[in-house]
């Protein structure tokens, strides 16, 4: 049996993406993992399934690189919602996901903007494991009276991100760093870690290292939690272009509803078949 699949990827976050409206698609930790070795599978930052759903077009499930299944993936969700869009011949979508439903829309030629909802600040929605104030948390890497990097902002945009405020951003970096706090005792459930330059008002510059993927060239969620965590400081306005490796994304955290609107391209790069 093979299993047809697309490849994309959303300003540079790459998917291999199966259509399991009909077939299940199960994969083990150990298949997950192969297939996302850059070497020797195919090679991505998540992998996603497009699943039946009774309350919305698809349930899109995501599993990272290492294997484990996570919430949501905001890049993944403008490619799926365009898949989805071009097969319905419709301008928007609605995607159920871990966690809760999503709606995609079209915003130009292989454009999409995902409403992701409202950001999730208090301290047990993160979630942390000890009461903080989430605008800039207890935390900091370094000599106690020197840190490298402290208190950064915490948000979940249905999964889990801390957002350090720093220039320095080159990839040994935010490996070293990013890989430490990954698995953090303050974050029960791991915790996405982002390194944001505030450029000026309108403008961040963000690279992320994202749970149980590493170094990527773009994490949607990220930008978004960047974005709010800088608004909730005082640095940006409400709406912003977040620079990320593999392109550029709008966030929007409109205040009327509440919710945080991300815009940003999608790409298909080719076609494939699984082994299983």
């Amino acid at each position: 049996m093979t299993r047809p699949f697309v490849k994309m990827n959303g300003a540079g976050n790459d998917f291999i993406v199966i259509d399991a409206l009909e077939t299940p698609f199960r994969p083990t930790e150990d298949q997950i993992r192969a297939l996302a070795d850059r070497a020797k599978g195919e090679g991505f930052d998540q992998l996603i399934a497009i699943e039946p759903s009774d309350t919305a077009d698809a349930f899109m499930r995501v599993w990272n690189a290492d294997g484990s299944m996570v919430e949501t993936c905001g890049n993944a969700l403008r490619c799926v919602g365009w898949l989805l869009m071009e097969a319905k011949g419709s301008d928007r979508v609605v995607i159920d996901t871990a966690a809760g439903p999503t709606t995609a829309s079209r915003a130009g030629d292989h454009r999409v903007t995902v409403d992701m909802g409202r950001p999730r600040l208090n301290w047990t929605e993160v979630p942390l494991a000890e009461e903080m104030d989430t605008r800039g948390i207890e935390l900091q890497l370094g000599p106690i009276d020197a840190p490298i990097l402290h208190t950064p902002g915490a948000v979940s945009m249905g999964n889990p991100h801390v957002v350090f405020f720093t220039d320095r951003q080159d990839d040994a970096f935010v490996t070293g760093s990013g890989s430490l706090v990954e698995h953090h005792p303050l974050f029960p459930e791991g915790v996405n870690v982002g390194f944001a330059h505030v450029l000026d008002r309108g403008h961040i510059r963000l690279r992320v290292w994202e749970r149980g993927a590493g170094l990527t060239k773009a994490c949607g969620t990220g930008a978004c939690a960047a974005q709010v965590a800088a608004v909730r400081r005082g640095l940006t306005d409400r709406k912003a272009t977040v620079v990320v490796d593999g392109g550029e994304l709008t966030i929007d955290w409109d205040p009327a509803t509440d919710h945080v609107l991300m815009t940003g391209p999608v790409e298909v790069e080719r076609t494939g078949a699984l082994p299983f």
